[in-house]
């Protein structure tokens, strides 16, 4: 076998953590002041011990991170200082400056054993930033701008800002959207960063895009599904607060969380901790349309159902009451119809005898006067027919008259002829044809 010629010294994962931890234990073997910003206390009551989240920012960007642990009696001593000093518990999103000792671990890594906090240090940069976004705001008047709006009673078209992949996107459709009372939602993704450097702008990138069709949705929902409370930090920024505060139509949140409420989430409209609870919401607004409608469906067809009950019987005596006065009417008036029969025949009869002896009377003066009356006509056309027979031209003619015409029409004025012309007049036993040579007009025509 040839001798190997790998000269590497090569350790074990678990030789290198021990050596680190070695390592730190004798540089840092006293404790040591620390400023950072807790993001997160994470204390838990059932074993009273707290692991910080520790994070340190600049320009509004995270730049370092650590663990942390502060043990049960550490906290007690730590909040008791912090409620006598500052009238206010230990709690999230402050700057704490705080004496530590380092403790690295070969399985749990590396933090800082948290032993004293001053409770005099100032609130931590990332409240302050939530401090200062409520306080511009409220200046600007706006902080309740989005509140103030109008959701529809059955806010069906939802605008989704929200990660494709994220579980909280997905428990928000499967709860709308599989509801068992077949409620239709419309819904349309609009996908943005909901953590992190870039978070801000994609979100404001799409309030935009979706501000361009808004008349198409009803409310816009921002959905996260959980994370730790670093990720929330975009959401106290001022400039996301203000395009939601001033956005045209609700915003709906359901970011994912249950502690430490951001400025976004107190200017919306609607506020959930969960995307499965803003979910639930919607799906409340329905029932609060649909129940009453439902109570109000049934109310009316039990109402009908009485009513018409009630109108029921109601016809049913009626008709036995009309039945029995139609009855009694009917026999009384065929006994008036019988008795007015009776008189109509003996009055018809009467006055048909008296009508005919009138008619007789009427037709002998009615005859006695045509006959007087023709008389007197005849005798009338007697003397119209003699007047018209003296009147008849050949007899005019006979008596001395004649008819002079000139051109076939008669002479009425000297206007009408000239020297020359032909005339033709017309006696009672012939014509004579003569010429003019002389007209001659009578003194009272000059005058």
């Amino acid at each position: 076998m040839p001798e190997s010629t790998d000269t590497r010294q090569i350790f074990t994962l678990l030789e290198v953590t021990r050596s680190i931890q070695k390592t730190l234990a004798e540089r840092y073997k006293s404790s040591f002041w620390v400023k950072a910003e807790m993001n997160k206390l994470n204390h838990y009551p059932h074993s009273g011990h707290c692991y910080p989240e520790l994070v340190e920012k600049k320009d509004g960007k995270i730049i370092a991170e650590l663990k942390s642990t502060l043990w049960k009696d550490d906290f007690q001593k730590i909040n008791d200082n912090f409620l006598k000093v500052l009238k206010e518990p230990l709690k999230n999103g402050i700057n704490i400056l705080f004496s530590a000792k380092i403790s690295f671990d070969p399985v749990y890594g590396l933090s800082l054993r948290i032993i004293d906090i001053d409770p005099s240090y100032t609130l931590g940069e990332l409240e302050k930033e939530k401090q200062l976004s409520i306080e511009k705001l409220i200046q600007e008047g706006i902080f309740y701008s989005n509140k103030s709006l109008h959701l529809p009673i059955l806010p069906k078209r939802i605008a989704i800002i929200s990660v494709q992949t994220s579980k909280g996107y997905s428990d928000f459709l499967k709860i709308i959207q599989g509801n068992p009372w077949g409620y239709s939602f419309f819904t349309m993704l609009f996908p943005a960063l909901l953590q992190g450097e870039k978070a801000v702008e994609t979100i404001i990138n799409q309030l935009r895009n979706i501000q361009k069709v808004k008349h198409h949705f009803d409310a816009v929902a921002i959905i996260r599904g959980g994370g730790g409370d670093v990720g929330l930090t975009c959401y106290n920024n001022f400039r996301l607060t203000r395009e939601i505060a001033l956005f045209p139509i609700p915003v709906i949140t359901g970011i994912g969380h249950s502690t430490n409420e951001t400025v976004a989430e107190m200017i919306a409209f609607k506020n959930a901790i969960t995307p499965t609870e803003l979910a639930d919401y919607l799906l409340q607004k329905f029932h609060n349309f649909s129940v009453p409608v439902t109570k109000a469906q049934e109310k009316l067809i039990d109402k009908s159902k009485r009513l018409i009950k009630e109108d029921t019987l109601k016809l049913l005596n009626t008709v036995k009451f009309f039945k029995s006065v139609t009855q009694s009417m009917l026999i009384k008036s065929k006994n008036t119809v019988q008795n007015a029969s009776n008189s109509l025949q003996f009055q018809s009869t009467y006055f048909v005898k008296r009508e005919r002896e009138t008619q007789i009377s009427v037709e002998s003066q009615l005859t006695t006067n045509l006959k007087d009356l023709f008389k007197d006509q005849h005798q009338l056309l007697n003397q119209l027919a003699k007047h018209v027979e003296l009147l008849h031209p050949d007899n005019v003619l006979k008596r001395g008259f004649s008819i002079t015409t000139v051109n076939g029409l008669l002479i009425q004025d000297l206007s009408k002829i000239s020297k020359g012309d032909v005339l033709k007049t017309v006696v009672s036993d012939g014509t004579i044809l003569s010429t003019i040579t002389q007209l001659n007009k009578s003194e009272s025509n000059e005058r």
